[in-house]
């Protein structure tokens, strides 16, 4: 069993920058592919980014070029970097680590408030 803390949200003014973290406890991180999703009000659950364990990244496109996903095997974490922050990234973002069907485990949720 997998245990996700995650941290780093906050309120940030627009164009500011923000850094969520997901840490996990365990011993099968390196495996499972890692995925940060976030869900504002009033609307659908959206992947936002992913990096496998081979390293290749994805992107949704309201947010290419402003987040950065990376993850750090021997730390047990995965990571995005929120660049240029915009009102409408305003959100809960959660992390998800899975490789089905064995693996599927999400973290509490961590809320991102960006407003002036």
């Amino acid at each position: 069993q997998v245990q996700i803390v995650e941290s780093g949200g906050g309120l940030v003014q627009p164009g500011g920058s923000l850094r969520l973290s997901c840490a996990a406890s365990g011993n099968v991180f390196s495996t499972l592919g890692t995925y940060w999703y976030r869900q504002a009000p009033g609307k659908q659950h959206e992947l936002v980014a992913f990096i496998t364990t081979l390293g290749i990244t994805n992107y949704v496109d309201s947010v290419k070029g402003r987040f950065t996903i990376s993850r750090d095997n021997a730390k047990k974490a995965v990571y995005l970097q929120m660049n240029n922050l915009k009102p409408e990234d305003t959100a809960i973002y959660y992390c998800n680590l899975r490789r089905i069907p064995e693996h599927d485990y999400w973290g509490q949720g961590t809320q991102v408030t960006v407003s002036s």
